[in-house]
Formats: C-alpha cells, sequence, structure tokens
C-alpha cells in the first residue's frame, strides 16, 4: 500500500483509509461485531493504516468497535476521532464547550483502548463557540499528550483560518466526489495555500458512483438514504448518466466504476486521502485496488469533459442536516 502525508505536519497515513461509521449506522441494521472486528484487522493485513470513526457514531459503539479491533495493532495505525456532537434525549445536538471537548476526549481515549488519538476531528462547526475556543482546547490536549493532530469537518474556509492560526490544522475532511466536486471552488485551494490535507468521506457518493444502484434499488427503513433527495427514485435515474461515465472508462482499464471514482480523486491532490467505508470484504478489496490504478491525463480530461455536461439532481442532505454545515 502506498503512503500519502496529510499535510505538512508529519502525518503520514495510507493512501487509502477506511470509514468505519457503516459498521454501527446508517446503512440498515449494523453486523455483528465480531464480522466487522475481523473486517478492520483485514484492512490493516491489506495495508490501510488509517481508521475513521466518532465519538457520536453508534451512540459511541463504533469507538468501542474500532478500539477492541485495533488494540493488538495500535502502534502501527493512526486513528482519527471526531468531538463536538452528542445525543440528548435521542438527537443528535452540536457542542463544541471547551469542558464539552475535555469530557469528550477522556471517553474516546477510553473506548477506543489508547493514551493518545491521533487525528481529532470537530465534527461540526458549533456556532454557539467561537472556534478560537475550540482550537485552543485541543492545543491544550495536544500540549497534555492526548492528542496528536488537530482537525475540523465540514468547515468554511474563514472558520478553517481563524482555527488554523490558534492551532495548525493538520486535516480537514468533508464530502467530496464527482457528484460533490463544492470543495474545489474555495475549501481545496485554501487547504494547499495552509498545507492541510484533505480527507473526502463519501468517496463513492454513499455507494451510488459503486454503479450498483438505480431507480429500483431498495433500501430498508432504517437506511438513512430514504431521507436524502438524491437518492429519491426520480434523482436516483436522473443522475444515472455519471455512473455511465465510470463505467466507460472502467471497462478501458478493466476495473469497477467505484475504483475509478476513487482514482479520479487520488489524482486530484497528493495530500489527499479518501475514507470509503463498507461492510462487505469484496468491497474492501475492490476499494483497495483503486490504490495502484494509474488515471492519464486523457481519462481525466475525458472524465472531466463528460461529466460536466451533467447536472446532478437533488440536494446531497436534508435542509436540516445541511444548515449544520459550515460550508
Amino acid at each position: 500500500m502506498q503512503k500519502r502525508k496529510l499535510g505538512k505536519r508529519g502525518l503520514e497515513v495510507s493512501a487509502l483509509g477506511l470509514g468505519c461509521m457503516g459498521m454501527s449506522q446508517s446503512y440498515g441494521t449494523p453486523p455483528d461485531k465480531p464480522a466487522m472486528i475481523a473486517l478492520i484487522r483485514a484492512a490493516f493485513e491489506h495495508g490501510i493504516t488509517f481508521f475513521d470513526t466518532a465519538e457520536v457514531y453508534g451512540a459511541t459503539k463504533n469507538e468501542e468497535l474500532v478500539g477492541e479491533a485495533l488494540e493488538p495493532l495500535r502502534r502501527q495505525v493512526v486513528i482519527a476521532t471526531k468531538f463536538g456532537i452528542k445525543y440528548v434525549d435521542g438527537q443528535q445536538v452540536q457542542d463544541s464547550r471547551p469542558e464539552q471537548i475535555r469530557q469528550s476526549v477522556a471517553g474516546s481515549l477510553k473506548r477506543l483502548r489508547t493514551d493518545v488519538i491521533d487525528l481529532y476531528y470537530q465534527h461540526r462547526v458549533d456556532p454557539t463557540v467561537p472556534i478560537e475556543d475550540v482550537a485552543g482546547t485541543v492545543k491544550d490536549l495536544i500540549q497534555q499528550g492526548k492528542v496528536k493532530h488537530f482537525g475540523m469537518s465540514e468547515a468554511g474556509v474563514k472558520t478553517i483560518r481563524r482555527a488554523h492560526a490558534v492551532q495548525p490544522v493538520t486535516a480537514v475532511q468533508s464530502e467530496y466526489s464527482l457528484w460533490w466536486r463544492r470543495p474545489e471552488a474555495e475549501l481545496i485551494p485554501t487547504l494547499e495555500e495552509l498545507g492541510i490535507g484533505f480527507v473526502p468521506f463519501s468517496p463513492l457518493g454513499k455507494g451510488f458512483l459503486t454503479g450498483t444502484i438505480d431507480d429500483k434499488t431498495p433500501f430498508v427503513q432504517s437506511d438513512f438514504r430514504n431521507i436524502i433527495p438524491r437518492f429519491t427514485p426520480d434523482a436516483r435515474k436522473a443522475n444515472e448518466p455519471i455512473v455511465d461515465v465510470l463505467r466507460t472508462i472502467a471497462d478501458k482499464k478493466g476495473a469497477t466504476p467505484a475504483q475509478i471514482a476513487l482514482a479520479w480523486l487520488q489524482a486530484q491532490k497528493p495530500w489527499i486521502v479518501s475514507i470509503p467505508g463498507t461492510t462487505k470484504l469484496t468491497r474492501l478489496d475492490e476499494n483497495i485496488g483503486a490504490v495502484a490504478l494509474q488515471l492519464s491525463r486523457d481519462d481525466l480530461r475525458e472524465i472531466d469533459t463528460a461529466t460536466s455536461r451533467i447536472t446532478i439532481q437533488g440536494a446531497r442532505y436534508p435542509e436540516a442536516l445541511e444548515k449544520r454545515t459550515g460550508l
């Protein structure tokens, strides 16, 4: 597995990471824990050293899963987790008050079975807490040896600059893929200027870019894609042309649409490391296969030309969830 450096603060990770959220929530009934522990360890055996979780995923169950799976491998891997969202009466609430961050890090360290968190993201910008206070609190945690690197998720560029002035930001996590390219306008140029790494989540469009979902694909009731405007049957049917583009390139390369989508992301910048999630070993192997896949300039030009003619239908989140981002 190739390695990449996230930003300019010495954090080196595998060229592809593993997003672990779906092992505990969002995509229907979670698989059994032993199977997911085996999957995480298989990812490591195949060269993945970068694992992503969060305090809120599965109401802390995901951190427990990741902690148990990686405990025997702890010094050989990089664990990223997040603070700033908690459950109150069954509802997710943003809370990045300094005292809450300190409480969160204590819980995360215990659940992850470690004495230090490699990359600690603010999960979403809390509009009620000055970002300088958030960055200052993480700076204290770094000085105390509880955290190594500071990250931000779905933050706007002005907020990133303000935070970076207090405690240098190592990486920013945001959605980015061939069907969500907004980061190209402001975020990516800002990260390049400041020397911050970029970690795209949902690099496969929550599964749509794999080419395995069409307008007739059913989702179980607990699958959160049921409430996403971009996943209505009409939107899925309207968005099929972007998968057709991926299939065309994939056929030429002897690859899959998912591998082309991941390879396209890798080709954008050398400091981009995506974190596709999966609960299946076959998909894990498929995603890892994208790391060695080289897209030529002609391939990239063909993809950009074809996709520029496609207007993606449907919002990426319901309005209430989109408002929680800092973008």
